[in-house]
């Protein structure tokens, strides 16, 4: 299928890769997650903190504003780790629509955990290690996320 850009809608998305050490537990990395409570339409999952660009924001402010709604935290976008896309059809309107979505690395700059969105997608954000990921429901953003800083750190 072939389409000029006039003949479907963009859809921007930000999102944050945020990692520290090792856990007491398991000994495992942590990543902050977020709890997408599905909107009604789809199972709820984990992801990775980040959403969608408003229409006047930059790619960065965007994910500066998302992060901060879904975890509580203020950061300062890093470099970029990923951009990925994905096509469908659109649930609210008739046609196509692309999902262009970029992931940072970002550092944590003050706040503290805690989502401040009220009514939003949202439930709560938490750190979750590497191992208890594992078998956890999550959105695909957060595979390509991880896949992404393996390919850096083994370029390294």
């Amino acid at each position: 299928m072939s389409l000029e850009f006039t003949d479907y809608h963009v859809r921007l998305a930000a999102y944050a890769l945020l990692v520290d050490g090792a856990d007491e537990v398991d000994g495992q990395e942590r990543v902050l997650l977020t709890w997408w409570n599905g909107e009604g339409h789809s199972d709820p999952e984990w992801s990775l903190p980040g959403g969608g660009v408003d229409f006047e924001e930059s790619i960065r402010d965007g994910l500066v504003r998302e992060v901060y709604e879904e975890t509580g935290y203020d950061v300062v976008p890093g470099a970029l780790l990923a951009d990925h896309f994905f096509t469908a059809r659109g649930r609210t309107f008739d046609g196509w629509f692309r999902s262009q979505r970029f992931v940072f690395d970002a550092t944590i700059t003050g706040g503290e955990l805690g989502t401040t969105e009220v009514g939003g997608s949202t439930d709560h954000a938490a750190w979750v290690s590497l191992a208890e990921l594992e078998g956890q429901p999550r959105a695909d953003i957060v595979d390509v996320a991880l896949a992404a800083r393996r390919e850096r750190e083994a370029r390294r």
